[in-house]
């Protein structure tokens, strides 16, 4: 196979020669110049992501050293208080005292409770504030009203067991 080339080089003329040498660089010119202009395109692209990678990475850090710092913390204790007391109190702080319609205890730890037109935002904020003192749903009725986003509320909030 060498030998073929060869002979086929040395059956051109010199012209011949030096134009299908020039036409070699030219090719390898325009080959190294596309394959530099791909390289620069990809290592743009990729130092994009690495700026959004290094991004993820930090709040993944700072999520990680949140949950270590909540790990280590006791548990929340359940309040003391009276369960009917309490939830009136986390309605009050809530803003829903104007929904309250009625709040019966009866038991200890058990409370049933009435609620008129609220915000069905609100509704859930207030139970997950309860949430945090311990205190569950066992049971709800939800009512849609005519104003859009306004419910009205029958719940049975019990303590959390631990």
């Amino acid at each position: 196979m060498r030998e073929q080339w060869r002979n086929l080089w040395e059956a051109r003329s010199g012209e011949e020669r030096a134009v299908a040498a020039v036409l070699a660089v030219v090719a390898a010119a325009v080959l190294y110049c596309w394959l530099w202009q791909s390289a620069e395109s990809a290592r743009d692209r990729l130092g994009a992501s690495v700026t959004a990678l290094r991004a993820q990475a930090a709040r993944l850090e700072q999520q990680g050293a949140e949950y270590e710092r909540l790990r280590v913390q006791p548990a929340v204790a359940a309040s003391a208080t009276d369960l009917r007391a309490l939830v009136q109190a986390q309605t009050g702080a809530s803003g829903l005292s104007r929904s309250l319609t009625r709040v019966d205890a009866p038991d200890p730890g058990q409370v049933h409770v009435v609620l008129g037109a609220v915000a069905f935002a609100d509704w859930l904020g207030w139970v997950a504030s309860l949430g945090a003192q311990q205190v569950r749903l066992a049971s709800c009725r939800i009512e849609a009203l005519s104003q859009p986003g306004m419910v009205s509320v029958t719940a049975t909030l019990v303590r959390a067991k631990p």
